[in-house]
Protein backbone atom coordinates (compact mmCIF):
# COMPACT_ATOMS: atom_id res chain seq x y z
CA UNK A 1 0.00 0.00 0.00
CA UNK A 2 1.43 3.36 -1.05
CA UNK A 3 1.44 6.42 1.20
CA UNK A 4 -0.04 9.42 -0.64
CA UNK A 5 -1.38 12.10 1.67
CA UNK A 6 -2.21 14.56 -1.12
CA UNK A 7 -4.36 11.98 -2.93
CA UNK A 8 -6.01 10.59 0.22
CA UNK A 9 -6.84 14.01 1.65
CA UNK A 10 -8.35 15.13 -1.66
CA UNK A 11 -10.28 11.88 -2.00
CA UNK A 12 -11.72 12.19 1.51
CA UNK A 13 -12.84 15.77 0.93
CA UNK A 14 -14.51 14.87 -2.37
CA UNK A 15 -15.99 11.44 -1.57
CA UNK A 16 -15.60 10.89 2.21
CA UNK A 17 -13.47 7.84 1.47
CA UNK A 18 -10.15 6.83 -0.03
CA UNK A 19 -11.18 5.91 -3.56
CA UNK A 20 -8.01 4.01 -4.47
CA UNK A 21 -7.75 1.09 -2.04
CA UNK A 22 -4.05 0.75 -2.81
CA UNK A 23 -3.30 4.11 -1.19
CA UNK A 24 -3.22 5.28 2.41
CA UNK A 25 -2.49 8.37 4.45
CA UNK A 26 0.12 6.51 6.49
CA UNK A 27 1.24 2.92 6.98
CA UNK A 28 1.02 3.66 10.70
CA UNK A 29 -2.78 3.33 10.38
CA UNK A 30 -3.78 1.24 7.38
CA UNK A 31 -7.31 1.93 6.11
CA UNK A 32 -10.20 -0.50 6.52
CA UNK A 33 -12.64 -0.70 3.62
CA UNK A 34 -16.17 -2.07 3.44
CA UNK A 35 -16.74 -5.01 1.10
CA UNK A 36 -20.09 -5.20 -0.68
CA UNK A 37 -21.92 -8.47 0.18
CA UNK A 38 -21.22 -11.16 -2.40
CA UNK A 39 -24.85 -12.34 -2.42
CA UNK A 40 -27.62 -9.77 -2.55
CA UNK A 41 -31.23 -10.63 -3.33
CA UNK A 42 -32.81 -9.18 -6.50
CA UNK A 43 -35.90 -7.07 -5.81
CA UNK A 44 -38.49 -6.30 -8.48
CA UNK A 45 -41.43 -4.94 -6.46
CA UNK A 46 -42.40 -3.78 -2.98
CA UNK A 47 -43.85 -7.16 -1.96
CA UNK A 48 -40.53 -8.87 -2.59
CA UNK A 49 -38.80 -6.12 -0.66
CA UNK A 50 -41.14 -6.50 2.30
CA UNK A 51 -40.62 -10.27 2.49
CA UNK A 52 -36.84 -9.91 2.24
CA UNK A 53 -36.69 -7.34 5.04
CA UNK A 54 -38.96 -9.42 7.25
CA UNK A 55 -36.83 -12.52 6.70
CA UNK A 56 -33.58 -10.71 7.53
CA UNK A 57 -34.94 -9.14 10.73
CA UNK A 58 -36.53 -12.37 11.94
CA UNK A 59 -33.29 -14.25 11.36
CA UNK A 60 -31.25 -11.64 13.24
CA UNK A 61 -33.59 -11.46 16.23
CA UNK A 62 -34.10 -15.19 16.69
CA UNK A 63 -31.60 -15.41 19.56
CA UNK A 64 -32.80 -12.25 21.31
CA UNK A 65 -29.44 -10.54 20.92
CA UNK A 66 -30.33 -7.91 18.30
CA UNK A 67 -31.62 -4.36 18.81
CA UNK A 68 -32.84 -1.79 16.30
CA UNK A 69 -31.58 1.74 15.62
CA UNK A 70 -34.88 3.56 15.11
CA UNK A 71 -34.98 7.00 13.49
CA UNK A 72 -37.96 9.16 12.64
CA UNK A 73 -37.90 8.01 9.01
CA UNK A 74 -39.68 5.23 7.16
CA UNK A 75 -36.73 2.90 6.53
CA UNK A 76 -36.17 1.84 10.13
CA UNK A 77 -39.91 2.15 10.91
CA UNK A 78 -40.53 -0.68 8.44
CA UNK A 79 -37.93 -2.83 10.19
CA UNK A 80 -39.57 -2.04 13.55
CA UNK A 81 -42.71 -3.86 12.35
CA UNK A 82 -40.70 -7.08 12.08
CA UNK A 83 -39.01 -6.87 15.50
CA UNK A 84 -40.41 -9.17 18.20
CA UNK A 85 -42.69 -7.43 20.70
CA UNK A 86 -40.70 -5.96 23.57
CA UNK A 87 -37.49 -5.65 21.57
CA UNK A 88 -35.18 -2.74 22.32
CA UNK A 89 -34.77 0.20 19.96
CA UNK A 90 -32.38 3.15 20.19
CA UNK A 91 -32.91 6.65 18.82
CA UNK A 92 -30.10 9.21 18.62
CA UNK A 93 -30.61 12.72 19.95
CA UNK A 94 -27.83 15.26 19.57
CA UNK A 95 -27.78 17.90 22.31
CA UNK A 96 -26.55 21.48 21.95
CA UNK A 97 -26.98 23.41 25.23
CA UNK A 98 -29.30 26.37 24.79
CA UNK A 99 -30.27 25.53 21.21
CA UNK A 100 -33.07 23.55 19.61
CA UNK A 101 -31.82 21.10 17.00
CA UNK A 102 -33.33 18.30 14.89
CA UNK A 103 -35.18 15.87 17.15
CA UNK A 104 -36.32 12.52 15.76
CA UNK A 105 -37.36 11.15 19.15
CA UNK A 106 -41.10 12.05 19.03
CA UNK A 107 -41.66 10.40 15.64
CA UNK A 108 -39.54 7.37 16.53
CA UNK A 109 -41.50 7.02 19.78
CA UNK A 110 -44.72 6.75 17.77
CA UNK A 111 -43.28 3.85 15.76
CA UNK A 112 -41.99 2.15 18.91
CA UNK A 113 -45.40 2.44 20.60
CA UNK A 114 -47.21 1.17 17.49
CA UNK A 115 -44.93 -1.89 17.37
CA UNK A 116 -44.78 -2.58 21.13
CA UNK A 117 -41.05 -1.95 21.42
CA UNK A 118 -38.85 -0.76 24.28
CA UNK A 119 -37.64 2.69 23.22
CA UNK A 120 -34.36 4.13 24.53
CA UNK A 121 -32.72 7.47 23.74
CA UNK A 122 -28.99 7.91 23.10
CA UNK A 123 -28.06 11.51 23.89
CA UNK A 124 -25.02 12.64 21.90
CA UNK A 125 -22.85 15.61 22.87
CA UNK A 126 -19.92 17.43 21.27
CA UNK A 127 -17.75 15.89 23.99
CA UNK A 128 -18.53 12.47 22.49
CA UNK A 129 -17.06 13.62 19.19
CA UNK A 130 -13.90 14.74 20.96
CA UNK A 131 -13.64 11.56 23.02
CA UNK A 132 -14.44 8.96 20.38
CA UNK A 133 -12.79 10.46 17.31
CA UNK A 134 -9.26 9.10 17.98
CA UNK A 135 -10.34 5.46 18.34
CA UNK A 136 -12.60 5.66 15.27
CA UNK A 137 -9.84 7.24 13.17
CA UNK A 138 -7.25 4.71 14.29
CA UNK A 139 -9.52 1.79 13.44
CA UNK A 140 -10.56 3.22 10.09
CA UNK A 141 -7.07 4.37 9.17
CA UNK A 142 -8.61 7.58 7.86
CA UNK A 143 -10.76 10.54 8.88
CA UNK A 144 -14.45 9.71 9.03
CA UNK A 145 -18.07 10.79 8.43
CA UNK A 146 -19.69 12.69 11.32
CA UNK A 147 -22.42 10.05 11.73
CA UNK A 148 -19.91 7.54 13.04
CA UNK A 149 -19.70 8.99 16.56
CA UNK A 150 -23.38 8.51 17.39
CA UNK A 151 -23.39 5.06 15.80
CA UNK A 152 -20.38 4.10 17.90
CA UNK A 153 -21.95 5.44 21.11
CA UNK A 154 -25.17 3.54 20.39
CA UNK A 155 -23.17 0.37 19.76
CA UNK A 156 -21.42 0.74 23.11
CA UNK A 157 -24.80 1.15 24.83
CA UNK A 158 -26.27 -1.85 23.01
CA UNK A 159 -23.28 -3.95 24.03
CA UNK A 160 -23.68 -2.81 27.63
CA UNK A 161 -27.35 -3.84 27.44
CA UNK A 162 -26.39 -7.35 26.33
CA UNK A 163 -26.90 -7.12 22.56
CA UNK A 164 -24.37 -8.28 19.98
CA UNK A 165 -26.13 -6.97 16.85
CA UNK A 166 -27.53 -3.58 15.84
CA UNK A 167 -29.97 -3.39 12.93
CA UNK A 168 -30.12 -0.23 10.80
CA UNK A 169 -32.31 1.01 7.95
CA UNK A 170 -29.16 2.10 6.13
CA UNK A 171 -28.92 1.79 2.31
CA UNK A 172 -32.62 2.09 1.54
CA UNK A 173 -31.82 5.49 0.03
CA UNK A 174 -28.89 4.37 -2.09
CA UNK A 175 -30.43 1.10 -3.31
CA UNK A 176 -34.04 2.20 -3.86
CA UNK A 177 -33.80 5.81 -5.01
CA UNK A 178 -34.05 7.99 -1.93
CA UNK A 179 -31.55 10.70 -2.80
CA UNK A 180 -33.89 12.69 -4.98
CA UNK A 181 -31.54 15.68 -5.29
CA UNK A 182 -28.91 13.59 -7.04
CA UNK A 183 -31.56 11.66 -8.99
CA UNK A 184 -33.34 14.79 -10.19
CA UNK A 185 -31.71 14.80 -13.65
CA UNK A 186 -29.30 13.03 -15.98
CA UNK A 187 -26.01 14.72 -15.21
CA UNK A 188 -23.12 15.61 -17.48
CA UNK A 189 -19.84 14.33 -16.02
CA UNK A 190 -18.42 17.65 -14.86
CA UNK A 191 -21.75 18.87 -13.50
CA UNK A 192 -22.20 15.69 -11.48
CA UNK A 193 -18.71 15.91 -9.97
CA UNK A 194 -19.37 19.51 -8.94
CA UNK A 195 -22.76 18.58 -7.50
CA UNK A 196 -21.65 15.44 -5.67
CA UNK A 197 -18.26 16.33 -4.16
CA UNK A 198 -18.62 17.21 -0.50
CA UNK A 199 -15.73 19.69 -0.38
CA UNK A 200 -13.72 20.80 -3.45
CA UNK A 201 -10.12 20.00 -2.44
CA UNK A 202 -8.67 22.95 -4.38
CA UNK A 203 -10.55 25.31 -2.05
CA UNK A 204 -8.95 23.74 1.03
CA UNK A 205 -5.56 22.23 0.24
CA UNK A 206 -2.47 23.94 -1.11
CA UNK A 207 -1.51 20.66 -2.79
CA UNK A 208 -4.45 18.67 -4.08
CA UNK A 209 -5.69 16.11 -6.58
CA UNK A 210 -8.96 16.23 -8.50
CA UNK A 211 -10.18 12.64 -8.50
CA UNK A 212 -12.71 11.73 -11.17
CA UNK A 213 -12.42 7.92 -11.50
CA UNK A 214 -15.47 7.02 -9.36
CA UNK A 215 -17.70 9.15 -11.58
CA UNK A 216 -16.15 8.55 -15.00
CA UNK A 217 -16.51 4.77 -14.79
CA UNK A 218 -20.29 5.29 -14.71
CA UNK A 219 -20.29 7.56 -17.76
CA UNK A 220 -22.13 6.88 -21.01
CA UNK A 221 -21.89 9.35 -23.88
CA UNK A 222 -20.79 12.10 -21.49
CA UNK A 223 -23.64 11.58 -19.01
CA UNK A 224 -23.82 9.85 -15.62
CA UNK A 225 -26.58 7.49 -14.56
CA UNK A 226 -27.02 8.86 -11.02
CA UNK A 227 -28.68 5.77 -9.57
CA UNK A 228 -25.92 3.53 -10.87
CA UNK A 229 -23.34 5.77 -9.19
CA UNK A 230 -25.26 6.05 -5.93
CA UNK A 231 -26.03 2.34 -5.65
CA UNK A 232 -22.36 1.43 -6.10
CA UNK A 233 -19.95 4.22 -5.11
CA UNK A 234 -22.05 6.07 -2.53
CA UNK A 235 -23.38 2.73 -1.23
CA UNK A 236 -19.88 1.52 -0.32
CA UNK A 237 -18.84 4.79 1.30
CA UNK A 238 -22.00 5.07 3.37
CA UNK A 239 -21.96 1.45 4.49
CA UNK A 240 -18.32 1.85 5.44
CA UNK A 241 -19.22 4.43 8.08
CA UNK A 242 -21.55 2.00 9.86
CA UNK A 243 -19.15 -0.88 9.43
CA UNK A 244 -16.27 1.05 11.00
CA UNK A 245 -18.28 2.33 13.96
CA UNK A 246 -19.80 -1.00 14.88
CA UNK A 247 -16.70 -3.09 14.30
CA UNK A 248 -14.71 -0.67 16.47
CA UNK A 249 -17.28 -1.22 19.23
CA UNK A 250 -17.29 -4.99 18.74
CA UNK A 251 -20.94 -5.15 17.65
CA UNK A 252 -22.29 -6.86 14.53
CA UNK A 253 -23.82 -4.60 11.88
CA UNK A 254 -26.95 -5.64 10.00
CA UNK A 255 -28.50 -3.54 7.22
CA UNK A 256 -31.34 -5.56 5.63
CA UNK A 257 -31.78 -3.11 2.74
CA UNK A 258 -28.12 -3.60 1.82
CA UNK A 259 -28.78 -7.30 1.31
CA UNK A 260 -30.89 -6.37 -1.74
CA UNK A 261 -30.45 -4.76 -5.12
CA UNK A 262 -33.02 -3.30 -7.51
CA UNK A 263 -33.37 -5.81 -10.33
CA UNK A 264 -35.48 -3.60 -12.61
CA UNK A 265 -34.68 -0.17 -14.08
CA UNK A 266 -35.31 2.57 -11.56
CA UNK A 267 -38.37 4.68 -12.37
CA UNK A 268 -36.90 8.15 -12.69
CA UNK A 269 -40.26 9.63 -13.67
CA UNK A 270 -41.79 8.68 -10.31
CA UNK A 271 -38.83 10.06 -8.39
CA UNK A 272 -38.75 13.30 -10.39
CA UNK A 273 -42.47 13.73 -9.79
CA UNK A 274 -41.96 13.69 -6.02
CA UNK A 275 -42.18 9.96 -5.21
CA UNK A 276 -38.64 9.09 -4.26
CA UNK A 277 -37.92 5.65 -2.78
CA UNK A 278 -41.30 4.54 -4.09
CA UNK A 279 -40.97 0.81 -3.31
CA UNK A 280 -40.05 1.58 0.29
CA UNK A 281 -42.97 4.00 0.51
CA UNK A 282 -45.34 1.29 -0.70
CA UNK A 283 -44.16 -1.06 2.05
CA UNK A 284 -44.48 1.69 4.67
CA UNK A 285 -48.02 2.57 3.57
CA UNK A 286 -49.09 -1.09 3.87
CA UNK A 287 -47.56 -1.50 7.32
CA UNK A 288 -48.57 1.92 8.68
CA UNK A 289 -51.87 2.75 6.94
CA UNK A 290 -52.73 5.47 9.47
CA UNK A 291 -49.34 7.21 9.37
CA UNK A 292 -48.17 9.92 6.99
CA UNK A 293 -44.76 9.58 5.37
CA UNK A 294 -42.61 12.09 7.30
CA UNK A 295 -40.18 14.46 5.56
CA UNK A 296 -36.76 12.92 5.04
CA UNK A 297 -34.00 14.17 7.34
CA UNK A 298 -30.37 13.01 7.50
CA UNK A 299 -29.09 11.37 10.68
CA UNK A 300 -29.06 14.32 13.13
CA UNK A 301 -25.70 15.97 13.80
CA UNK A 302 -25.87 19.72 14.56
CA UNK A 303 -22.60 20.61 12.86
CA UNK A 304 -23.79 24.11 11.97
CA UNK A 305 -24.18 24.88 15.67
CA UNK A 306 -21.03 23.07 16.80
CA UNK A 307 -18.81 24.76 14.21
CA UNK A 308 -20.41 28.19 14.36
CA UNK A 309 -17.32 29.77 15.96
CA UNK A 310 -14.63 27.48 14.51
CA UNK A 311 -11.96 29.54 12.79
CA UNK A 312 -10.75 26.77 10.48
CA UNK A 313 -7.64 24.60 10.24
CA UNK A 314 -4.20 25.88 11.16
CA UNK A 315 -1.89 23.26 9.63
CA UNK A 316 0.29 24.51 6.74
CA UNK A 317 -1.38 22.14 4.22
CA UNK A 318 -4.57 24.24 4.38
CA UNK A 319 -5.34 27.64 2.89
CA UNK A 320 -6.09 30.34 5.52
CA UNK A 321 -9.81 31.09 5.90
CA UNK A 322 -10.63 28.10 3.68
CA UNK A 323 -13.73 27.19 5.70
CA UNK A 324 -15.29 30.65 5.70
CA UNK A 325 -18.89 30.43 4.45
CA UNK A 326 -18.91 26.61 4.52
CA UNK A 327 -21.74 24.54 5.96
CA UNK A 328 -21.22 22.75 9.25
CA UNK A 329 -21.04 19.37 7.51
CA UNK A 330 -18.29 20.66 5.22
CA UNK A 331 -16.41 22.14 8.17
CA UNK A 332 -16.57 18.77 9.90
CA UNK A 333 -14.76 17.09 7.00
CA UNK A 334 -11.97 19.67 7.13
CA UNK A 335 -11.82 19.56 10.93
CA UNK A 336 -11.52 15.76 11.12
CA UNK A 337 -9.02 15.68 8.24
CA UNK A 338 -6.77 18.03 10.20
CA UNK A 339 -7.25 15.90 13.34
CA UNK A 340 -6.20 12.79 11.43
CA UNK A 341 -3.11 14.49 10.00
CA UNK A 342 -2.18 15.46 13.57
CA UNK A 343 -2.80 11.89 14.71
CA UNK A 344 -0.49 10.25 12.23
CA UNK A 345 2.30 12.62 13.28
CA UNK A 346 2.00 11.85 17.00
Amino acid sequence: MKEDIKYCASSFLMYRTIVDHNKCFSKKYLPHFYDTPAKREPIRNSHELEQKLKKEVEKATKGGKAALALSGGIDSAILAKFMPKGSTTYTFQCVVPGKEVTNEVPQAAKYAKECGLNHKIINVYWEDFENYSPILMKHKGAPFHSIEVQIYKAALKAKEDGFNTLIFGESADSVFGGLNGLLSQDWKIGDFIERYQFVPPYKILKQFSVITEPVIKHANDGYIDPHEFISTEFFKESMGSYYNSLETAGVKFLAPYAQCFLDVPIDYSRIRNGENKYLVREVFNRLYPNFEVPPKTPMPRPTDEWFEDWQGPTRPEFWPHCTDNMTGDQKWLVYILEKFLNLIEE
